[in-house]
């Protein structure tokens, strides 16, 4: 029984710290799948959004026509 508690003790820190290091990579793996997703749905979104047609009250911007108050004078 006593050459097990020594390969025991031997083998424990190795083993723990492949057990860190398995948790650490998946944790990155898994952010950074989740992070793509989120992504792709974002991307997704956009696009959907960018096909739609317009109508004349939903533009984004309001162009200000040269020469208006509300232009900036150059």
């Amino acid at each position: 029984m006593e050459t097990f508690w020594t390969y025991f003790e031997v083998l424990t820190p190795s083993i723990g710290v492949g057990l860190i290091f398995w948790l650490a990579i998946r944790a990155i793996f898994r952010a950074d799948r989740k992070e793509r997703a989120m992504e792709a749905d974002v991307r997704e979104e956009i696009l959907g959004d960018a096909e739609e047609p317009r109508h004349d009250g939903d533009r984004a911007g309001s162009a200000v026509s040269p020469g208006t108050a509300g232009s900036p004078r150059t």
